[in-house]
Order: C-alpha cells, then sequence, then structure tokens
C-alpha cells in the first residue's frame, strides 16, 4: 500500500469514528454562549435508552460563494447506467477505459493547457467541487462487481464539524480487466472539500483537494474482425491484439498509458456590510443577519499533472508511421509530460441590493506561473512561463420563483505566452412557474492558446514540434426544461476558426477555414402508471469542409417499470434501454 493511501484510510477512518461528535448545522443563527453546545450539537440527541431520535438527515450543498441550495440525486431512474459515459460519451468497452464525446464539444481552455481529456469524463475537478451542508454525519457506500472481473468501489463522507464548517471526502476505485486480451483500466480518484464561516458571517473560506490516478493498458485492437465468426474465440480473451507479446506479460500489455493530476486549492474571503440581530422571545437564541456590501477575496490554487507512454516491448513496424527505428530486446519507448502551475488572484467584491436578492460585481488581477516539461529518458526539456491576467464577474442569483438569474464572466492574459488570450461568457435564465419551467440562453467567446503536447512530443528516438495559431470558439445556446410537462428541449451553435484537431495520420493539425456545428435536443417522458417512457434525441450538423466527424442523429430510449414493493418500503425500476446513432466515420 502506497503512503498516501495508508494516509487517506487513517483520515478515513477518523472520520468515521468521530462522527457521533458531529455538529448540526444552522447555516445563518446562533445561541448564546451559554446555550451554544446543547442546542446545536447532534450528540446531545443520542442516548443510551430507546430514546434514540431518528430525524431524517437535511443535507443539500452549494457552489462557491454561492447562495443556491442544490441536492442530492436519491431517484433509482439511471441507476443502471454505466457510470462516466453519459449521455453521449462512448469508451472503449469496459468501465474506465478513454471516452470520446459523440456531442461536439470544445475543450481547449482559456490560457495553457497540456492537452490530454481522455479520461476527463472521471476524473475530480477543482473547480466542480461539491460544498456540503448536513445536520448529520452522513456516509455512502457504492460497490458495483460486473462480468470480466469489473469492479467500481466508492466512499463519500460528509459532517459538519461545527455548525458552521463542513467537510467532505470521497474516495473512489476502479478496476476493469475488459473482454480483450490486456485492455485493463486501473483508477484512483479522490476529493476533499471543506467550508468554513465564521459566526459573524464576515470571514469565509473554501479549500479543496482533488488527486485523479488514471492507468490504462493498450492493446491495439484486435489483428481481424474475422474471429468472431470462429466459435473458437467465442471467449473474446483468446482474440489476438496488435499489442500482444508473451515475452513481456500473459496478463499486462506492454504498452500502457498513465494520466495523474493532483490539485490544492484556498479561496477566502472577507466581507462588510449591515449587521442585524434578532432574538428569540427568552433571548436564549439569536439570529445574525448580514447584508454584505464589500467583499475583498483571494484564491491560491496549485496544480501538478503528468501523462506518461510506455512501451516495453516496442515493434518498429509500429512506430513505422513516426520513425524509423529498429529495437533490440530491452529497447523501450519511453515519453512522459508535466505540468505545474500556481495561480494566485485577488479579488474587489461589491454587493447592492436586499441579502436574498443581491447583485454581486468584481474585478481583479491575477498572476500564474507554468512550467512544462518532456522527459524521454536520454533528456530532458522544460519551459518556465509567467503570466498576469484580469478577470472580472457580473452576476445575480434568483433565490425565489419568477426571479431573473444571469451571470457574466471576463478573463483576459496580459503578459505571458497566453498574452492576448480571453474567454467570455454571459448566462440569462428565468424560472417561469411550474407549468413552463425553466428557460436559460447564453453565449460564450474565447481565445486560447495551442495545448503544449500539440506544440511539442518527444521520445528518446523521435521529436515532433509546431507552432499554432490561437484558436477561436464562439458558442450561443438557449434550452428549456418544464418539470409539469417533463420536457427539455435545447440548441446550440459553434463558430470555430483555427480549429485544433489530430488528422488521420494521428498528428495534430489546425483547420484553415472558419466553420459552425450546430446541435439540436429534445428529452421527454411518459408516466403510464407504473411504466415510464424515457426519450432523447440530438441532432447535429457541421457545415462543409469541417475537419470533424460526427453522427448526425443520436437517441436513447429507455422503457421501465418503476415503483414500490414490499409495502411501498423498496423501490425497484427494470426495463430495457436502446440505444442508437447514425452512421459515421470515426475521427
Amino acid at each position: 500500500m502506497s503512503l498516501f493511501k495508508f494516509y487517506f484510510f487513517v483520515f478515513l477512518l477518523f472520520l468515521v469514528t468521530s462522527s457521533t461528535n458531529a455538529w448540526a448545522q444552522l447555516p445563518t443563527s446562533g445561541t448564546s454562549k451559554n446555550t451554544f453546545g446543547n442546542a446545536n450539537d447532534s450528540a446531545g440527541k443520542k442516548t443510551n435508552n430507546n430514546e434514540w431520535q431518528n430525524d431524517d438527515a437535511y443535507i443539500y450543498y452549494t457552489k462557491a460563494f454561492s447562495n443556491t441550495k442544490l441536492w442530492l440525486d436519491t431517484s433509482i431512474h439511471q441507476i443502471h447506467r454505466r457510470p462516466y459515459s453519459q449521455p453521449w460519451l462512448r469508451d472503449l468497452g469496459n468501465l474506465g477505459s478513454p471516452t470520446m464525446n459523440l456531442q461536439f464539444t470544445p475543450q481547449n481552455p482559456v490560457g495553457l493547457s497540456l492537452g490530454y481529456h481522455s479520461f476527463d469524463a472521471m476524473r475530480y475537478n477543482i473547480d466542480s467541487l461539491k460544498y456540503f451542508n448536513t445536520t448529520k454525519p452522513y456516509s455512502d457506500f457504492t460497490y458495483n462487481l460486473a462480468s470480466k472481473l469489473e469492479q467500481l468501489a466508492q466512499i463519500f463522507h460528509t459532517q459538519n464539524i461545527k455548525p458552521n464548517w463542513n467537510m467532505a471526502v470521497n474516495y473512489r476505485k476502479i478496476n476493469s480487466p475488459g473482454y480483450y486480451y490486456t485492455q485493463r483500466n486501473n483508477h484512483d480518484n479522490f476529493f476533499l472539500s471543506s467550508h468554513y464561516k465564521s459566526l459573524s458571517q464576515q470571514y469565509e473560506l473554501y479549500t479543496g483537494i482533488t488527486y485523479n490516478k488514471q492507468q490504462h493498458d493498450e492493446n491495439g485492437g484486435i489483428v481481424s474482425d474475422t474471429f468472431f465468426n470462429n466459435e473458437q474465440y467465442a471467449d473474446r480473451k483468446s482474440i489476438p491484439v496488435n499489442f500482444f507479446n508473451s515475452s513481456y506479460s500473459t496478463v499486462r500489455s506492454p504498452v500502457s498509458t498513465l494520466q495523474r493530476d493532483f490539485t490544492v486549492f484556498l479561496e477566502q474571503a472577507y466581507t462588510w456590510g449591515k449587521k442585524d440581530t434578532t432574538y428569540n422571545d427568552d433571548s436564549t437564541k439569536y439570529d445574525l443577519h448580514l447584508t454584505p456590501r464589500f467583499r475583498i477575496s483571494h484564491r491560491l490554487e496549485a496544480s501538478q499533472h503528468r501523462y506518461q507512454f510506455k512501451d516495453m516491448r516496442p515493434d518498429s513496424l509500429r512506430y513505422d508511421a513516426f520513425f524509423q527505428q529498429k529495437f533490440a530486446t530491452a529497447d523501450s519507448v519511453f515519453s512522459r509530460q508535466e505540468w505545474l502551475y500556481i495561480d494566485n488572484r485577488i479579488l474587489i467584491n461589491g454587493l447592492v441590493g436586499k441579502a436574498d436578492n443581491q447583485l454581486l460585481f468584481n474585478a481583479g488581477v491575477g498572476n500564474r506561473f507554468d512550467k512544462f516539461s518532456t522527459n524521454y529518458l536520454v533528456g530532458k526539456q522544460e519551459d518556465n512561463i509567467l503570466s498576469n491576467y484580469l478577470v472580472g464577474k457580473l452576476s445575480k442569483e434568483a433565490t425565489s420563483a419568477k426571479q431573473w438569474t444571469f451571470e457574466a464572466n471576463a478573463k483576459l492574459f496580459v503578459t505571458g505566452a497566453a498574452s492576448g488570450n480571453f474567454g467570455l461568457d454571459a448566462t440569462l435564465s428565468k424560472d417561469l412557474g411550474e407549468r413552463w419551467g425553466i428557460i436559460k440562453v447564453g453565449a460564450s467567446q474565447q481565445l486560447n492558446n495551442a495545448p503544449y503536447n500539440y506544440s511539442i512530443y518527444q521520445n528518446q528516438y523521435w521529436q515532433r514540434s509546431a507552432n499554432f495559431d490561437k484558436e477561436s470558439s464562439t458558442k450561443i445556446y438557449a434550452n428549456l426544461y418544464s418539470p409539469q410537462y417533463k420536457l427539455s428541449l435545447g440548441a446550440n451553435n459553434y463558430l470555430l476558426s483555427n480549429f485544433l484537431y489530430f488528422d488521420a495520420t494521428q498528428a495534430p493539425n489546425q483547420a484553415a477555414n472558419v466553420f459552425t456545428v450546430s446541435q439540436f435536443w429534445l428529452r421527454k417522458v411518459f408516466h403510464l402508471g407504473p411504466l415510464r417512457i424515457d426519450n432523447e434525441l440530438m441532432y447535429q450538423q457541421a457545415s462543409n469542409a469541417a475537419p470533424i466527424n460526427l453522427p448526425q442523429l443520436l437517441g436513447r430510449h429507455q422503457f421501465s417499470i418503476e415503483t414500490k414493493i414490499f409495502k411501498n418500503q423498496l423501490r425497484i425500476a427494470t426495463g430495457l434501454e436502446v440505444r442508437y446513432h447514425s452512421a459515421y466515420y470515426s475521427n
């Protein structure tokens, strides 16, 4: 067991054994000093007799510096679906393998990046962390066992250490040998999130840690599909694959890739505003209300990413399209690319309006250090880049029905290799009531550099380098969700220039022409007693000469019976799901 896993399980054991001393969360209230412990400590509800209070846990989560409460999905309508391949992702056939999105979605971010996205569906992202709030310690354990020893284990725990301080931790393990020879996936994913707010409500702290490690054995595909018609190869693991080498291993592939990242972030803020305190009848409890007016916030983020390729038994024919090299028995092909960045940002925030309906606007500056390196056994090259950027935001959240929600964000790099890169996005939405639901429209525009792996790649035998112009992407979208009619629909339109892609020779390239991609999607759910029919369709079309291949029509149709049994104590959902996409040439 690695040192990291050892400390993780010790920490997890501590959380589980200490959960009996958790505090219930009171988001905006406190009590006088002499009754604070008894009133708010959830341990006070426990006794050594049959008077234990089995109240349901009240749990929700928010995003950083957001007042919108979000709830965990406890339905079982989609529980059968293979995780990390929804709704239009396709993998290599076994859990945890690299994925490709059949719905066109640009992936390159504003600024600098490493450029590997094949495992994004399984990664925990620091910008997507959830910050929980619960009245009781809450744990969730999942274990799935499937064909060919495919396993997924996950444990999640959250509790309020104090009424104004919550921590959440999650660990997930995926191991999937696969149906075919040497296509093993072995992944570890972990996150920790914490939210603290002072009793005065003026100081607020968000912290988070994410760790992702994806290991994938490459088998190069089967030698020929004619083996499917041969009864001797009814067991798919007996079909020959391109990268098999018995001198290396009969279980593992000599060709493997590894992606790993570790990110730590801290975001804190201090707020000034108008305070108001209200007491109960006997003055033993009080509610403290703060109407924010001015805030200074600081964010620090540090992250290290690694991509590694190894071929321990290289074949000269395998690399003939890239370089000509004769290999001895002990030779290998190796390359490791790494990206380290430290991002430091300070923001000045202004807030106007009532406490439950405020308009936020902020502006700030950021400093960023990026270090890229390529290690190819016999040498190493590094690039150190220092950048500065400006950020700004304007937002208003809807705190009740039929209010408008809007948000606009801007980011502009002014110095460094990413100078001139920018990202602009704006969204506007409104809850039109239960009948018509929620409508949302938005637009975004960004200009970004080519990822590092597009510009530089090297092993001990071969080097590839290229210079690309900045890539431009514009998106306009609109969608509608109606709970009453169980209907959702939407449309996206992309305009792209200098689009970056890998061509048929597996080399990075850039489109010389401007092209568009239009997408339309519709989902409708029908209820007929216990019968549920869930239909989802998507149509997408790229303009002429676009360097991408897309299926025009995609469909997903679920027919299920969902009801309760055993005196309404057990919920079940069973049925059939059918998927379809029109024919297309894969990229």
